[in-house]
């Protein structure tokens, strides 16, 4: 369910009534809880926010996050635990381990199949079909995953154990653990339940009889018994069909070897570890020998898209959320903090490197990797090639709640300074009128306008006159009275939000001296381009001469200039190329006209 990332609804605190309710709920859902228990997971007085979101297939699920991580999801009004509360509360719910290596494929999306379930010498946990259950990894008792059982314990093994067995909701390393700190599993040791059991199986290791499986404390036992398979006989789990696997286990080993060696000097380093050591990597390799004094200054998303990207070894990608700088905002701060460059924002909410120290020690000591094979070397040979990695930025207009407008918004819980997007305001308004009977008796598409819708939606010359408006009228005006904002996402970066519409992309025709027209684009930076790239590829397609002029009455904001019309060789690049909406640019409609050939 979160496999892929979901979208944010809405973020506010929970009330003091909402609290208790949720207590209660939590309580009815979780009878194993104990009552210090229940007061230390939903407090009285620590934050506690309700986030709604919208998964990647349009499932709407609730969240609720206390100051760091989400503790609980709801789904069609039943609560599920996060992975972070089950490290707190291990024995919430009936667990079920698996192999370590089937993790990933969780964490991809997958469900768990019955085959990869581990069977403990102590039996299966006695579960119904719908019961909500927990999957630990063997040898660790943390679980790592949330699912729903598709069969009972019953049908699980009179199916011989084969087919899907648990529906997977939530897993570690997906997007909704993402959502929080990003802390990894505790290490909690196996319960051993019968201590009888346990000697047995040891007496009969030791006279070299058939050996029973327990648990193992090392969650990397799982690669030395890869080749065994399970059957369920009785209570215990046995060897069985070992030299019938044998061509697995050769394959298995084959490729556990191909890639040993790779894995081998990364093991002593977490993941956020090394994507820290690759950023770095990246970082040195493009200012040595990506970046020139003559490109400065440059954007920040253009040094990250189009030089560090380049420069990411084959195999690996650069994922700015796995590091631990969370923002690449954060890692060129810590390296300006290392006097390595300067950055400025020389266009509001726009960041700009604007100098580099090429003789700092770090980065006269880099050294480019030998044998460094780059994953885009084949876009790094020509100039055109490289802006293909240029990624529009996905532009959301919302909407903020202003003054006037609060008491038509705070019966849905929403007050001064909320965000909102179209569709959301168009919600709240249809569940207003819904809920205060407005809609005409006599024709549906008119609403009643009453006090409130009066106050907010009206000038003063038409309060006496209307008594009606149509549904489109109506949330027409409701949006031109809210406080516009936009929410701008760059490739790789976190989203920004922004007062105001934001600004086209300007496109104008001047005339100089001796009746000559010039092309003049400003702007373009607020879309993450890179005024001096955009400038040297119009030289380079219109063999025209084409300069970076400051805009005049601004401060540090640059224009391009270009000789001649050029309007037609714009729209083709931003349009077809960069793949701009057509409404971002303003302008086009000044192209000059082609006249019919003779």
């Amino acid at each position: 369910m979160f496999s892929r990332a979901f979208r944010v609804r809405s973020n506010t605190a929970i009330k003091g009534c909402d609290r208790r309710k949720l207590r209660a709920d939590v309580a009815a859902a979780f009878p194993n809880l104990s009552a210090e228990q229940l007061a230390e997971f939903i407090p009285n007085k620590e934050e506690l926010n309700v986030i709604k979101t919208y998964c990647h297939k349009g499932e709407a699920v609730t969240v609720y996050m206390n100051s760091k991580n989400p503790v609980l999801f709801e789904i069609e009004k039943a609560l599920y635990p996060t992975v972070y509360t089950l490290w707190v509360y291990p024995d919430l719910l009936p667990a079920f381990s698996t192999w370590p290596r089937v993790l990933q494929k969780l964490a991809g999306g997958a469900d768990l199949m019955l085959p990869g379930v581990v069977v403990p010498p102590s039996g299966f946990p006695q579960v119904e079909r719908g019961t909500l259950c927990a999957v630990t990894l063997l040898g660790n008792r943390a679980p790592v995953a949330v699912g729903v059982a598709t069969m009972s314990t019953a049908e699980m093994l009179a199916a011989g154990m084969k087919g899907k067995g648990f529906a997977v909701l939530h897993t570690y390393m997906d997007h909704l653990w993402e959502y929080g700190d990003k802390s990894n599993p505790p290490t909690l040791a196996p319960l051993v339940t019968d201590s009888a059991e346990k000697e047995s199986a040891e007496d009969e290791e030791m006279e070299g009889k058939e050996p029973v499986i327990s648990l193992s404390t090392d969650p990397l036992q799982h690669l030395n018994i890869g080749d065994l398979s399970l059957q369920e006989r009785g209570s215990c789990a046995i060897l069985m069909g070992k030299e019938e696997l044998d061509e697995n286990r050769a394959a298995e080993t084959a490729e556990d070897a191909s890639t040993e060696g790779l894995q081998e000097p990364e093991d002593s380093r977490t993941p956020q570890e090394q994507m820290d050591a690759l950023f770095n990597q990246c970082f040195f390799h493009a200012l040595k020998c990506k970046v020139k004094k003559s490109d400065l200054p440059l954007l920040t998303s253009t040094f990250l898209r189009s030089h560090m990207f380049s420069c990411c070894p084959a195999g690996q990608q650069l994922d700015i959320k796995k590091s631990s700088y969370k923002k690449f905002s954060k890692f060129l701060q810590y390296m300006q903090h290392q006097k390595i460059l300067q950055v400025k924002e020389l266009n509001k909410g726009v960041e700009s490197i604007v100098e580099v120290d090429w003789k700092h020690p770090d980065v006269k000591a880099f050294a480019v990797p030998e044998g460094f094979s780059s994953a885009s070397a084949a876009h790094d040979s020509k100039s055109e090639d490289r802006e293909q990695v240029y990624h529009a930025p996905e532009i959301i207009p919302l909407y903020g709640i202003s003054t006037k407008m609060i008491p038509l918004f705070q019966e849905s819980g929403h007050k001064k300074g909320s965000i909102l997007s179209s569709s959301e305001v168009r919600n709240i308004i249809i569940n207003y009128v819904k809920a205060n009977e407005l809609v005409d008796e006599t024709n549906k598409n008119f609403v009643k306008v009453n006090a409130i819708l009066c106050d907010c939606l009206l000038d003063k010359s038409e309060q006496d006159e209307i008594s009606h408006l149509k549904w489109d009228d109506l949330l027409s005006r409701c949006l031109e009275r809210l406080q516009p904002l936009h929410q701008v996402t760059f490739f790789g970066q976190e989203p920004i939000v922004r007062k105001g519409n934001i600004e086209p992309i300007d496109i104008t025709i001047a005339q100089r001296s001796s009746n000559k027209k010039v092309t003049i684009m400003k702007n373009l930076e607020l879309y993450g381009l890179d005024p001096q790239c955009v400038a040297n590829i119009l030289q380079q397609k219109v063999q025209a001469s084409a300069t970076i002029t400051p805009i005049p009455g601004t401060k540090d904001r640059v224009q391009v200039q270009i000789q001649g019309n050029q309007i037609h060789h714009l729209a083709k690049m931003l349009l077809e190329e960069y793949q701009l909406p057509r409404k971002y640019i303003q302008g086009l409609e000044k192209a000059p006209k082609l006249g019919r050939k003779k």
